[in-house]
């Protein structure tokens, strides 16, 4: 079993104020925070975004 990682928008205060947590595989979760990065908050998605958040993927905690 893979570790699972989180990451948690709270931890990164945006003027909207988004309060989103996802948890699971690393691919499953940098997937899922880049698309919300890109439709949520207006950034673009390209590999330096993707790396960017894969830095800020934590240990989900058991």
């Amino acid at each position: 079993m893979s570790d699972r990682k989180a990451i948690d928008c709270r931890d990164h205060p945006s003027d909207k104020g988004c309060t989103l947590r996802v948890e699971g595989t690393e691919e499953e979760v940098l997937d899922a925070a880049v698309s919300h990065a890109v439709t949520s908050h207006g950034h673009t998605e390209n590999p330096e975004l993707r790396e960017q958040i894969r830095g800020l993927l934590k240990d989900a905690e058991k």
